[in-house]
């Protein structure tokens, strides 16, 4: 208790305990605490976790506080800096739409493994032929309306318990831009050529990421493609693109080993993924248009039929 014992008066000859006890109590301060019998660790303890001795219980002898008396303080966690964001008009719309699309519609969805060998020699030969060079995307669209041409019911839209046929076949085609995902729309697709997809894709996204795009650029898609293939996404499955009845998610090209004239052999491949609409399309439906599709992809000179 760090008591000077020259400073205690003694009642029976000697200093003893009763005597330190009661030199205590009569000091001014914290002679309160002083009198309760404590271990020295467990004085340390209370000190540091900010706990009044005089409310604790002890085991010791005489009923000493001991340090296993002492209840362990939870430290505070340090205070989080996590922030509430509050979205944008952009992200309210996409948040909207992409929650009525997976609360209304019932989504199936149907896998396709391409060879894109022909696909990469497609562009390759066609960016050193035609200005601005085309990406994967463009191709794909025009690979994608070519498809719809021959299946007319992925090209539709669920409406009043009706199916709605499309008689254009107008392209979406996902852009993540700051304030959230926009799908702007490349009209009549299937009667342009691929230079005329590529400069009007160039323009869309140049005007989307800097807010520039009209209500007539983003209204009027009849199907949707999302490529994540640049992000090294190797597949995925898109939510449908209300109202919409399909949405085509294209995941990157890599080598993988696959059996060609029953020889295994590495080939550049790619993952198509088709989520469907089931109010408007059926497993066959779907999976007659990805054949069409991939037929494209792994020889595009079928265009030409």
């Amino acid at each position: 208790h760090g008591v000077d014992l020259s400073l205690v008066k003694a009642e029976r000859g000697r200093v003893r305990k009763d005597d330190v006890l009661k030199h205590i109590e009569a000091k001014p301060g914290d002679g309160g605490a002083r009198l309760v019998p404590a271990s020295p660790k467990a004085r340390r303890l209370v000190r540091e976790r900010g706990i009044d001795l005089k409310n604790l219980v002890g085991t010791g002898p005489d009923g000493a506080i001991l340090a296993a008396d002492v209840p362990a303080v939870e430290v505070p966690a340090t205070e989080t800096r996590s922030r509430s964001l509050e979205p944008g008009t952009i992200w309210q719309v996409m948040a909207e739409r992409v929650t009525q699309s997976w609360t209304s519609a019932p989504h199936f969805y149907l896998l396709r493994e391409v060879n894109a060998s022909r696909l990469i020699a497609w562009r390759e030969r066609m960016q050193k032929q035609i200005e601005p060079q085309p990406t994967y995307t463009d191709l794909l669209v025009k690979l994608v309306a070519a498809s719809l041409c021959r299946h007319k019911q992925i090209n539709a839209s669920w409406s009043d318990g009706r199916i709605v046929l499309h008689s254009e076949i107008n392209i979406g085609f996902a852009v993540a831009i700051e304030d959230g995902l926009v799908v702007p729309v490349i009209q009549r697709a299937n009667e342009q050529g691929l230079s005329q997809i590529t400069m009007r894709r160039q323009d869309l996204v140049r005007r989307a990421q800097a807010g520039k795009l009209s209500t007539e650029d983003l209204t009027g898609g009849t199907f949707t493609i999302s490529n994540l293939g640049m992000y090294g996404v190797d597949a995925f499955n898109a939510v449908v693109n209300p109202p919409q009845a399909a949405i085509l998610a294209v995941g990157r090209i890599a080598d993988r080993v696959v059996p060609i004239d029953g020889q295994p052999a590495v080939q550049p491949m790619m993952i198509l993924s088709l989520s469907c609409d089931h109010r408007v399309i059926d497993g066959a439906r779907g999976a007659q248009f990805l054949v069409t599709l991939a037929g494209f992809i792994e020889e595009p000179l079928l265009l030409l039929e």
